[in-house]
């Protein structure tokens, strides 16, 4: 009988389901682990919120695994769950809106910006690694600020990297609109990243540092010139 290792693909995204309906706590935690990332980004495009997105995530993770004994495999789970915690994500907001109207005027404070995974190993240059995060938070910024619809699906594709034929299933979209919808995206990130770029490319190759202090104290030596 062939292990779980060995299964295909689609027989051990079988396996995890029916052991998770079981209640097999290793089973939801792997499931919750596989699609953790996908999901917290759609669910974070949509409601704009840190807070908000981990809450909604929750509470489609929640409804997911109780009607978990109903999916029928017509999609794949990832797309199953996708569509669950973006249908969760939609509630919140519409939630949100009618909360607004309702409310009285406040100040606004600044919009959140998606927090794009780091790398703890961007550079052992600090000058380096101050640049690489200027720019990285100029795309979130941009990112953020696109309209609702477009940064869906420039999530989806640019920053999960789905096909377009996935994102279309995902957000229930014809493939054609997925296109023009990133095309527009793209474009008004980079017009954004045009207006804005320039001061964070002062600093860009940066030779300062740890870098700079090993070459000058190379010439130095090689000088004759080391005390």
């Amino acid at each position: 009988m062939p292990t779980v290792q060995n299964l295909s693909p689609v027989l051990q995204e079988t396996d995890l389901i029916r052991r998770a309906v079981a209640g097999d706590a290793d089973a939801v935690r792997q499931i919750i682990k596989t699609h953790n990332q996908r999901l917290y980004r759609l669910v974070r495009a949509v409601v704009r919120s840190n807070a908000d997105a981990e809450d909604v995530l929750q509470e489609a993770y929640l409804r997911a695994f109780a009607g978990l004994a109903t999916f029928q495999g017509d999609s794949s789970l990832s797309t199953w769950l996708s569509r669950i915690a973006l249908n969760a994500a939609f509630m919140r907001q519409r939630a949100q809106k009618r909360l607004k109207r309702t409310a009285p005027p406040s100040g606004a404070g600044e919009a959140e910006i998606i927090p794009f995974p780091h790398s703890s190993a961007i550079s052992i240059d600090p000058e380096r690694a101050m640049a690489q995060r200027q720019l990285l938070h100029l795309v979130e910024e941009a990112t953020n600020a696109l309209p609702d619809t477009f940064r869906l699906v420039f999530v989806a594709r640019v920053i999960e990297g789905l096909s377009v034929e996935e994102t279309a299933a995902v957000l229930d979209l014809p493939p054609a609109t997925v296109k023009t919808r990133l095309h527009r995206a793209r474009k008004l990130i980079r017009t954004r990243l045009e207006e804005q770029i320039g001061p964070v490319l002062v600093d860009a190759f940066p030779f300062a540092g740890t870098r700079c202090d090993r070459l000058t104290e190379a010439v130095i030596e090689k000088l004759g010139l080391e005390k």
